[in-house]
C-alpha cells in the first residue's frame, strides 16, 4: 500500500498557491510556513487528511491573537484557556477602550484626572471594607509591590505551610526575596500557631503575610493561625498584616464555604489583602490591593507601581466586570439539572445523526488554583475517544476531557449559547 504521507503537498507548492501569497502579504512569509510546517505534522501523524493540509494552515492563519476554544473540559477557570472568560459587557467595553478614551482625563475640566477612577471607584463599591484599593498587573506582583514597599531589607514573618509554589515553576519564596525581604519563617509545614508569630516579630519585621494554599489542601494533624487572631498580634505589635487570598473572591459564596474572601479578611483585621482579578471575580488577569487607605496609598505612590500598573483595556474590562454578571459566576451557580437538560437535548441530536452520543453525570472544578477538592455536579455529553482529537483542532476548537475511554464534553463552564457551535463542531468530525 502506498504511503499517504506521500499525498502531503510540499512547502513550495503551497508557498505559492495566491491564498498563501496572500496571507504571506498580512502576516509575514514566516508565519506562513510555520503554519504551513504545523499542518503538515497533523498529517504525518494522522490527525487529519493529507488533502486538508491547505486549508488547516489557512485555518490557523485566519486567527490573530489566538483561537477561540469552546471549554467544555468542566473546568471552570482553566489556565491554558486564559481562566476567566469576560462577559459580552467586558468584550463591548474592551473594544470601545481601544480607541481614545478618557483614562486619565476629566473631560469636564479638560485637565489630567484620576487613572482608572471609574474602575477603582466600582472596585471600592465592591469591597465597602477597604478603606483603599489598588490594581496591579496580577496578584504575584500585588505581592512584590507590598513586599518592596513594606520590607526591602527587613524581614517578611510566613508560615512553613504557606511557601507555596504558583505554577509554571515560579515559588513564592523566590518571588519575595527577589524583592530584597528576607523571609521569616514560623511554625512547621503541618502545623503553626499565633504564638509561633508572636515569637519572632520585633524591629526587623516589615509585615507577617498569610497566604491561602490555594491550589492544594494539607488534611489531618494540621493547625493554622487564624486571620482574626494573626490582626490582633499585629495590631499589638504595630506591623502590618498581609493576606493573599489569591483567588479573587471578594465576599463570601455558598457554593464555596471555605474558599477566603476579601471582605472576611478585611473585617477580621486584615491590613492589606492581594488576590487575582482573573479567577473567581471572573474578569482579566490583574492583581488587586484592598485595605488600609494609607498602606494602599503608600504602594500606589511607590516607584514600582508605575511599572506594574495596567493599561486601560484591563481597566475597562475590571470594570464592566464588577458590574455586571460574568460567566464565572454563571458557571459556579449552573443549575445542575439544566446542565442535564441540556446535554440530554444535545445527545439526543446527535444520535439523530446515528452518533454514538449520551448524556451522563459529570464532576467539574473551580480550577485556576481555586478551592482545590471542591466538586461541582454537572453533565456532559459523551461521544468515542476518537472525537477528542479532530474535537481540539477543529473549527471552532472544542477541548473535551477523556473519561474511561469516552470523550466526555462538560457543560459547566459552556454557556448555553454555544450549544449549537458545539453541534457544530462534533458533527464535523464525522
Amino acid at each position: 500500500m502506498d504511503d499517504v504521507r506521500r499525498l502531503i503537498p510540499r512547502t513550495d507548492a503551497l508557498l505559492a498557491d495566491e491564498r498563501f501569497v496572500a496571507a504571506a502579504s498580512r502576516v509575514g512569509r514566516e508565519r506562513v510556513k510555520a503554519a504551513i510546517g504545523a499542518a503538515q505534522e497533523a498529517a504525518r501523524a494522522g490527525r487529519i487528511a493529507p488533502g486538508d493540509v491547505a486549508e488547516t494552515a489557512l485555518a490557523g492563519l485566519a486567527h490573530v491573537g489566538g483561537r477561540a476554544v469552546l471549554n467544555a473540559t468542566g473546568v471552570i477557570l482553566h489556565t491554558n484557556l486564559g481562566r476567566a472568560p469576560l462577559s459580552a459587557e467586558a468584550r463591548r467595553a474592551v473594544a470601545e477602550a481601544a480607541g481614545c478614551t478618557d483614562v486619565e482625563l476629566d473631560l469636564a475640566t479638560g485637565r489630567r484626572g484620576a487613572r482608572g477612577r471609574d474602575a477603582m471607584a466600582a472596585l471600592a463599591a465592591k469591597v465597602p471594607d477597604a478603606g483603599g484599593v489598588h490594581v496591579v498587573n496580577n496578584n504575584a506582583a500585588a505581592l512584590v509591590l507590598a513586599a518592596t514597599a513594606l520590607a526591602a531589607g527587613r524581614e517578611i514573618v510566613i508560615a512553613r505551610g504557606e511557601l507555596v509554589e504558583i505554577g509554571a515553576g515560579f515559588r513564592l519564596p523566590e518571588l519575595l526575596e527577589s524583592t530584597g525581604a528576607r523571609l521569616r519563617e514560623v511554625g512547621t509545614t503541618n502545623r503553626t500557631t499565633v504564638r509561633d508569630y508572636a515569637s519572632v516579630l520585633g524591629p526587623e519585621t516589615g509585615f507577617v503575610l498569610k497566604v491561602h494554599p490555594s491550589n492544594y489542601r494539607v488534611v489531618g494533624f494540621t493547625s493554622e493561625a487564624a486571620p482574626r487572631e494573626l490582626a490582633a498580634l499585629c495590631r499589638e505589635a504595630d506591623v502590618p498584616f498581609v493576606g493573599d487570598i489569591g483567588s479573587g473572591l471578594l465576599a463570601p459564596d455558598r457554593v464555596l464555604p471555605d474558599e477566603p474572601d476579601a471582605a472576611t479578611w478585611l473585617r477580621a483585621g486584615a491590613d492589606l489583602v492581594t488576590a487575582s482579578g482573573d479567577k473567581l471575580l471572573g474578569g482579566p488577569q490583574c492583581g488587586l490591593l484592598l485595605g488600609r487607605a494609607d498602606l494602599v496609598e503608600r504602594l500606589r505612590r511607590h516607584p514600582l507601581a508605575r511599572a506594574l500598573r495596567v493599561d486601560k483595556l484591563t481597566l475597562a474590562a475590571l470594570e464592566a466586570s464588577l458590574l455586571f454578571p460574568t460567566p464565572t459566576a454563571e458557571s459556579l451557580h449552573a443549575d445542575p439539572s439544566v446542565l442535564r437538560a441540556r446535554a440530554e437535548s444535545l445527545a439526543a441530536a446527535l444520535r439523530a445523526d446515528g452518533l454514538d452520543a449520551h448524556a451522563c453525570d459529570s464532576v467539574a472544578v473551580v480550577g485556576g488554583g481555586g478551592a482545590p477538592g471542591v466538586d461541582l455536579p454537572s453533565a456532559a455529553v459523551s461521544l468515542p475517544a476518537s472525537y477528542a482529537a479532530p474535537l481540539r483542532t477543529g473549527t471552532p476548537a472544542v477541548l473535551a476531557r477523556l473519561d474511561n475511554d469516552r470523550c466526555l464534553l462538560d457543560l459547566r463552564a459552556l454557556p448555553p449559547t454555544h450549544d449549537p457551535n458545539l453541534l457544530k463542531a462534533i458533527r464535523q468530525c464525522t
